[in-house]
């Protein structure tokens, strides 16, 4: 997964923004990309497909603090949302270290959502990777349209949680980014279960981009730490 650079005392992680296509996983990359300083960013690299495009760059954030005396470099991709060029996207999920879906609001994309979101387990599975086990969060998108749906459906539909079989973590937990919100609950059936991390978003104006990114680049860290 990750890779130390000894010479220049880096941890270079790699995340991947997934999700169906024209769900705006590139806008992302682009505002993020333009907010980041110029000294702290690598060249934003673009290959288009017929469709849509494939991006990826690599910044250095000067705010996160480093780990055992390493500065931590994020190398951002995103993955073709076709589900044509699943080579490609099997290809670039090589070795991450977090994922962050992107999920389009809209209520007649919620099918192209779900396919995503199993092409995602079921690409994740042929590397060997449990996508419950790693820093993962869901970003629901485009939360602007007036055909949004409401995010209970598109919570029940992509992020229901996925079953606890270690007691130590059968607790209750807070989610730290939605207060009065739970990440570990018990449900009324008795078992436990684990959701994903969750945020709003309109990437055309950024909003809910860099929260987004802020929570994957921690929960990156910690799983370092």
């Amino acid at each position: 997964m990750s890779m130390i650079n000894y010479a220049s005392r880096e941890i270079n992680c790699k995340i991947v923004y997934y999700g169906p296509g024209l769900g705006v996983k590139t806008t992302n990359l682009e505002h993020v990309y333009g907010k980041v300083s110029p000294d702290t960013r690598g060249k934003l690299i673009s290959l288009a497909t017929e469709t849509e495009r494939t991006l990826f760059f690599d910044f250095l954030p000067v705010d996160l603090g480093t780990i055992r005396g390493f500065k931590t470099r994020f190398h951002l991709y995103t993955v073709p949302g076709q589900v044509y060029y699943n080579a490609s996207r099997k290809l670039i999920l090589k070795g991450v270290d977090g994922i962050v879906f992107v999920a389009d609001s809209q209520i007649e994309r919620m099918e192209a959502n779900q396919e995503a979101m199993q092409n995602l387990y079921d690409n994740m599975s042929e590397y060997g990777y449990d996508l419950t086990r790693m820093p993962f969060v869901i970003q629901y998108n485009k939360r602007d349209l007036p055909n949004a749906a409401p995010i209970r459906d598109l919570q029940s539909a992509l992020n229901p949680g996925w079953e606890i079989s270690d007691p130590s973590r059968m607790r209750v937990t807070a989610n730290p980014f939605r207060s009065g919100e739970n990440l570990v609950e018990q449900l009324q059936t008795g078992e436990w279960v684990e959701h994903a991390p969750y945020f709003d978003a309109v990437a055309v104006t950024g909003e809910g981009v860099f929260d987004t990114l802020k929570a994957v680049s921690k929960l990156v860290l910690k799983s370092l730490a």
